[in-house]
């Protein structure tokens, strides 16, 4: 072998053992709760990645839709298509709120949606239970981010993951959670003039 090709073998032979070293350190399990924020895209498509994750395993899980409405995507379609004895799926909003303006109407939908988002949580035969858009929920007082991180915290079962998405993750949220990823913009096609498009956005 050459001296680059045995300096590389040494070098990834030392990071190997270094990570093999914090693997073993690592040997608890618990339910993540999981956030994705930020003005970038792919807070849901990332979120429904790990759904379909749950599905590919057989394990039981659930998503709630609270700002979303009637409209087609793809996720929705596939699941109520082919994997409603594994996930269930509630959309739960009526659409974007500058398209409802109507508050007291928002808010009775977000608290339905809540409602049901508690009920599959303390399922216990659900593995992962994803709040699509509950961020953008909490951002306009529909739900109170104190009830969501309390009842995270008190009443969430040990072994459920609970993914909550949106922009502008309220700091309570963020606090409590696991693990949180802020999905940053740098540049999207809309400010170009491109709508938005079939297997891309929905």
């Amino acid at each position: 072998m050459s001296d680059d090709t045995d300096r590389h073998a040494m070098k990834m032979a030392k990071k190997k053992a270094a990570r093999d070293k914090i693997m073993a350190t690592k040997t608890d399990k618990k339910g993540l709760v999981i956030v994705h924020t930020g003005k970038g895209k792919g807070k849901s498509s990332a979120a429904f990645g790990m759904i379909f994750r749950c599905i590919a395993h057989d394990m039981k899980c659930a998503v709630v839709q609270f700002i979303k409405g009637g409209m087609s995507t793809g996720e929705r379609d596939l699941i109520l298509s082919k994997f409603t004895d594994i996930c269930a799926f509630h959309t739960m909003g009526e659409g974007f709120t500058w398209e409802t303006q109507d508050k007291s109407r928002d808010t009775e939908m977000a608290q339905a949606a809540w409602a049901k988002a508690k009920e599959l949580i303390l399922d216990e035969t659900n593995h992962m239970v994803l709040l699509d858009e509950i961020n953008i929920a909490i951002r306009y007082d529909y739900v109170s981010a104190a009830e969501v991180v309390e009842f995270l915290r008190n009443h969430k079962p040990a072994m459920t993951h609970v993914v909550l998405t949106g922009r502008n993750a309220h700091e309570d949220i963020i606090e409590l959670a696991d693990l949180v990823t802020e999905m940053e913009l740098v540049k999207h096609p809309f400010r170009s003039g491109i709508k938005a498009q079939i297997g891309v956005e929905f």
